[in-house]
């Protein structure tokens, strides 16, 4: 029997439940507008099904189902490459710059800002939205949806880049304004930090176009304004934890919106990458030892589907229940994929 939670990849049936979702955050990946996602959606189907024939072009959308409620309770996603030709990854680099003067015996140490672009750029994780009334759940769901992302990108590997990226919000007002976009991007656009986020998605030429070539010291702002840059907001400190967890670091580098810090990681050195598996199933009638997250993915919709189970790895064999397994192998005759939890 398969559990009451099922993470799948998201389709256009899906609309209601992501369009829920982004009440909760609505942000430039979930944007809180039923046409926008009808795109992301659209995206996403076309990245799992291949029709995007261009792997770093895709972006993958999975969707956490709640069966017993039939909603949708959580969502993730992954884009294949960050930074392409006419999208650069534009960044602001975070450096230390000394003074000093002999004359006068004074010494300063600045923090210097300055603009970056790559047109190849790393796989970004993101995306992660889970409903309020789920997150205390004890199946622990945020953690589910959050490391399937991984176990995708373990199953596919050479569709990913080898650096993965993780941009984690800062804090933000109340209103959501960014206190950094105040202090230089609005400066340099005399736009709000909402309209700039937004049309950044579409079209990143302004950016380039209007933001100083130069570096930007950081010690001429105010003094909230230097508070935030590389700080991770109140809201982000859990997965903050994780990705240092799992081997992700600060990489000196900010969102040029909101200073929200970047993390990068060598794709193969991320531990919920480099341990999922390929794995075959047995039945065992000892009590499993773990539980792990098991996905399959298949040639036609739904693509990818994900599940808990309780086992035991012996190998490249998951040792399950009968009647867990049964449910395993009837769902996909294929190979599965397993990453064991914590």
């Amino acid at each position: 029997m398969l559990p009451r939670y099922e993470i799948r990849a998201a389709t256009s049936a899906d609309l209601d439940g992501l369009y829920e979702l982004s009440e909760f955050l609505d942000s430039v990946n979930l944007p809180h507008n039923r046409d926008e996602i009808i795109d992301v959606l659209k995206r996403s189907e076309e990245s799992f099904s291949g029709a995007i024939p261009n792997p770093k072009n895709r972006q993958y959308v999975f969707v956490l189902l709640d069966h017993q409620e039939k909603r949708a309770v959580g969502t993730s996603m992954v884009f294949g490459q960050l930074g392409r030709r006419g999208v650069p990854y534009i960044y602001l680099d975070v450096r230390e710059e000394e003074k000093y003067s002999s004359t006068l015996d004074r010494h300063f140490v600045h923090q210097v800002l300055r603009i970056g672009y790559s047109f190849n750029g790393p796989t970004e994780i993101g995306g992660l939205v889970m409903h309020p009334g789920y997150r205390r759940a004890p199946e622990r769901l945020g953690m589910l949806i959050s490391y399937v992302r991984f176990l995708w990108i373990a199953m596919k590997r050479p569709f990913f880049q080898d650096e993965l990226l993780a941009e984690l919000m800062p804090p933000l007002k109340d209103d959501g304004t960014s206190v950094l976009w105040e202090a230089v991007g609005r400066h340099f656009t005399d736009m709000t930090y909402q309209e700039a986020d937004k049309l950044s998605k579409r079209n990143k030429e302004f950016i380039r176009g209007l933001f100083p070539d130069g570096d930007i010291y950081a010690s001429l702002l105010a003094p909230e304004a230097q508070a935030v840059i590389g700080e991770v907001g109140p809201q982000t400190k859990g997965v903050e934890k994780m990705l240092r967890r799992i081997g992700f670091r600060y990489a000196d580098r900010v969102d040029p919106f909101d200073g929200g810090p970047h993390f990068v990681a060598p794709t193969n050195e991320v531990s919920l990458v480099r341990d999922a598996c390929a794995v075959r199933i047995e039945s065992i009638d000892a009590q499993p030892k773990h539980r792990f997250l098991v996905g399959a993915a298949w040639d036609a919709a739904p693509w990818f589907r994900a599940f808990t189970v309780a086992g035991h790895l012996d190998g490249d064999q998951l040792k399950l229940e009968p009647s867990s397994a049964d449910a395993l192998r009837e769902l996909h005759a294929g190979a599965l994929w397993a990453l064991r939890l914590p």
